[in-house]
């Protein structure tokens, strides 16, 4: 495997790590006790913890610097969410080998048929280079989409490309790559996050537009419509207290005669969404552009605080795209 070459405008700090897992097993998986989180008792809103509040002070005028961009020198596909831990990175992916085609007129519920791939969990060392390809998914469900981390296990949904269909919900050790089957929902599962002061996990459906929050063992809790309509959420993560961040893509028209029939524009935004009250109590845009020309919250995303700063770390181009995947990253000062 050839290595990759790290590209950085400032050489600041290296990137953290995304760890994936191993083969799936089949069996219902569960969270010993020592790994459940806290609860907190009442559903009211919760309080921004540090990352939430560091999100709040972005607005349209943020300055954001890009200072580093990994580029990742294997076969990536089409990526679709992120982690990063202390000594790797985790890139989730789907390899399309037959696309989907709509019907005329939807058969058997669906509007398309499922097409054919595979699901990858790429795991990466901090330098991008690859240490393990693992695939995921089964039958017509491989499509990883965003996955997040809870400091244990990262969250990995796999799903059928297509909407109103099936999902997957993997657990994976971020130390032994260990695979477990956690549940299985009966909808496509674009994202999951797991909610630290209830336990329980948070998923998005096709476009992001409802959310269904579950119990460990799948059992469904709540569901609710999403009250935005700004971008379609394609990776999300976890952001103390009862906070998620979500990031995201919204495909629009051209205006005639900018680009030709049928061109679009990639808006990109983010959003914190509280997970009790289910409101969106922060939401800006972010554009920014890739080196293929794509708006960088197409897919993986994840935002940290870092010695004073807020650092957003993306991956929005294809691997067959101009440079291929690369992993960048900004930082904004924070006030």
């Amino acid at each position: 495997m050839p290595r990759p070459t790290l590209r950085s405008s400032v050489a600041l700090a290296s990137l953290a790590l995304l760890t994936a897992t191993g083969v799936a097993a089949h069996a219902t998986g569960s969270l010993d006790a020592t790994e459940r989180p806290g609860h907190r008792a009442g559903h009211g809103g919760g309080h921004d913890g540090q990352l939430a509040g560091a999100f709040r002070s972005v607005d349209r005028s943020s300055v954001w610097s890009e200072v580093e961009r990994l580029e990742l020198d294997f076969p990536t596909f089409h990526t679709e969410g992120l982690v990063v831990t202390e000594d790797r990175l985790f890139l989730s992916s789907v390899e399309v080998v037959v696309p989907p085609v709509k019907y005329p007129s939807p058969v058997g519920g669906h509007d398309r048929t499922p097409g054919a791939g595979v699901g990858h969990l790429f795991v990466m060392d901090r330098e991008g280079n690859l240490e393990r390809d693992i695939v995921l998914g089964e039958g017509d469900m491989y499509h990883p989409g965003g996955i997040s981390t809870d400091g244990k296990s990262i969250w990995v949904p796999v799903a059928e490309y297509r909407p109103d269909s099936a999902s997957i919900v993997y657990r994976v050790d971020p130390e032994t790559l260990e695979v477990t089957e956690q549940f299985r929902v009966p909808d496509h599962i674009g994202g999951v996050v797991r909610d630290a002061t209830s336990g329980r996990l948070v998923g998005n459906t096709w476009g992001s537009r409802e959310f269904q929050e579950w119990d460990l063992r799948g059992r469904q809790r709540d569901a609710w419509s999403n009250p935005s309509h700004f971008v379609d959420y394609q990776d999300c993560q976890y952001a103390d207290s009862a906070r998620m961040i979500c990031a995201g893509i919204t495909n629009l028209p051209q205006r005639p005669g900018a680009g030709g029939p049928g061109a679009s524009y990639e808006l990109g935004g983010l959003a914190l969404i509280d997970l009790r009250t289910h409101e969106v109590l922060h939401e800006v845009p972010f554009q920014r552009w890739s080196t293929a020309g794509h708006v960088m919250t197409r897919n993986p995303v994840k935002l940290s605080v870092e010695g004073g700063r807020l650092t957003l770390r993306a991956a929005p181009d294809d691997g067959d795209e101009a440079n291929g995947t690369e992993v960048y990253t900004f930082t904004m000062p924070l006030p």
